[in-house]
């Protein structure tokens, strides 16, 4: 089965989602609220569009991209519209020769997310050669095998990199570029059991809090929930990193906390893999969404950085569960209709001209072109 047609998936699971419980859509109450929401939000970015067609031009294509494919999920919202029209045009002037998309700088994580949106006009030939050659982009700079480490080292289904995809910069792969990567492979064709997919689930596998990691499961908190990379950087090879920090144990040693964000993105390749439902995987990253199910803040990160990269984690809580087929979660705290309390979210928090903004500002979260983006994907999928 084709990764793309996923619907109900996971249904024997009982551990976090009730079988007995409807797949409870959206109320109609919650449904004409989250419009007039999106409404404002989409009437704040026509007007903060620049003429050249791109949102935040400084970021180079990525912002536009993103805010483009959140227009094209409105149904009313055609590939003929003038913002829309002028958007595409804008991220088409970034292609390059090796076929990624980008303006000098992070370069995969611009071409995947420019590809999620192009994926949206893939019938097109003129952009279809686009995805295909990023796509091709992107295959070459996944950590697989005939490749070395900036150490030298071969990478082999035993290296700390194996399946990831990074920055660059950093001369090691990461949960979220690898999270984006994965999520443009399937949405541009990728099935759930192509070689990208399963090396990308055997990378996040080993940013994992279980025992059955065998690589870092030692170094990790043993919630089920996931850390950002299996190395600091291209110095620190095989040295796990977590952007919330250590936390002790009872035991009193110290281990990688685990946090939301880096969390869902890999229950959301999981769920794009199509892994069984009783894989302990699985189980385990149900098991952390059940016990920490939050929408004012990132779990797991510490107090005084929780609301940093805040709206990033609402998107890929929205994609992660959207994919996953269900809206109503059995938490510790009782069933919840997660998309309805993301759109109750996000109507409390947009501004007056239907913006929204982190005031705790880090990752480019104080430009409001970008957490609008954002949080109009993520209220996009608490509406379908």
């Amino acid at each position: 089965m084709n990764c793309r047609s996923i619907t109900g998936l996971l249904t024997t699971i009982t551990l976090l989602v009730s079988t007995s419980a409807a797949q409870a859509a959206i109320s109609d109450a919650h449904a004409k609220k989250a419009d007039a929401v999106a409404a404002n939000a989409i009437d704040f970015l026509r007007k903060a569009q620049a003429e050249d067609g791109s949102w935040s031009d400084k970021s180079g294509p990525a912002v536009t991209a993103l805010i483009v494919g959140a227009l094209l999920e409105q149904p009313h919202i055609k590939r003929t519209d003038p913002a829309v029209k002028k958007g595409i045009d804008y991220i088409l002037g970034f292609v390059q020769e090796d076929g990624s998309i980008h303006h000098g700088v992070v370069e995969n994580y611009s071409t995947a997310i420019c590809l999620t949106t192009l994926a949206k006009l893939s019938d097109d030939p003129k952009i279809a050669a686009v995805i295909k050659n990023g796509r091709k982009y992107l295959r070459d700079t996944q950590w697989v095998a005939g490749k070395k480490d900036p150490q030298g080292g071969a990478i082999d289904k035993d290296h700390s990199f194996w399946g990831g995809f990074g920055y660059g910069k950093h001369g090691r792969p990461d949960a979220s570029n690898s999270q984006f990567a994965v999520e443009a492979f399937i949405k541009t064709g990728s099935d759930c059991k192509d070689p990208e997919i399963l090396a990308a689930v055997d990378f996040f596998s080993r940013l994992q809090g279980i025992e059955g990691n065998k690589m870092f499961g030692d170094k990790i908190e043993p919630t089920g929930g996931a850390i950002y990379a299996t190395s600091e950087n291209k110095e620190k090879i095989g040295i796990p990193q977590s952007q919330a920090g250590d936390i002790k144990m009872e035991d009193g040693s110290s281990k990688l906390k685990t946090y939301g964000s880096m969390t869902y993105a890999m229950f959301k390749t999981y769920v794009y893999a199509e892994l069984d439902a009783k894989d302990p995987r699985v189980v385990a990253a149900k098991r952390w969404i059940s016990e920490n199910y939050n929408l004012d803040h990132n779990p797991g990160m510490p107090d005084d950085v929780k609301y940093k990269g805040y709206y990033y984690y609402l998107l890929t809580f929205a994609r992660a569960l959207y994919a996953h087929g269900y809206e109503t979660i059995d938490t510790t705290s009782g069933k919840r209709n997660w998309a309805q309390d993301l759109s109750d979210k996000l109507a409390s928090l947009q501004k007056a001209d239907g913006s929204w903004i982190n005031e705790a500002d880090r990752w480019l979260e104080g430009d409001p072109n970008l957490v609008t983006g954002y949080a109009l994907t993520a209220l996009n999928a608490a509406r379908q």
